[in-house]
């Protein structure tokens, strides 16, 4: 669903964080322990967080996953990974994604890119 004056990104975002919010009133604990779980994933350690949204961005285009790719590219631009690093995720993703992930590397990706980019200018 296109919400008025908002961009393709922003609107699977508000999608995401509306179905997010009545999954969590259904199923709290499930939610709750999820959350953690990923938090927990995604904190600095070894890797950078940015290191790690990265990956998380390139396994999202080898699982198709549209809303994760979304969302973990915001998360790398958000980390401070540039544009060259996010689309070299993407080629490395690609390689063993074959075409489908890079489809979604040169369409999803790169629209994702240019209209987060255009809302921090």
């Amino acid at each position: 669903m296109q919400h008025e004056g908002r961009t393709s990104t922003e609107t699977a975002l508000l999608n995401y964080k509306t179905g997010i919010g009545q999954f969590t009133q259904k199923l709290p604990e499930v939610a709750r322990a999820f959350n953690a779980f990923t938090e927990a994933c995604f904190e600095e350690g070894s890797l950078s967080k940015k290191d790690k949204q990265l990956i998380a961005l390139g396994i999202s285009l080898v699982a198709q996953d549209e809303y994760c790719m979304i969302y973990h590219t915001k998360g790398c631009l958000d980390q401070g990974a540039s544009e060259q690093e996010v689309l070299e995720a993407c080629g490395v993703a690609a390689a063993f994604g074959g075409g489908a992930a890079m489809s979604q590397a040169v369409t999803l990706v790169q629209e994702c890119i240019q209209e987060l980019n255009q809302q921090t200018h």
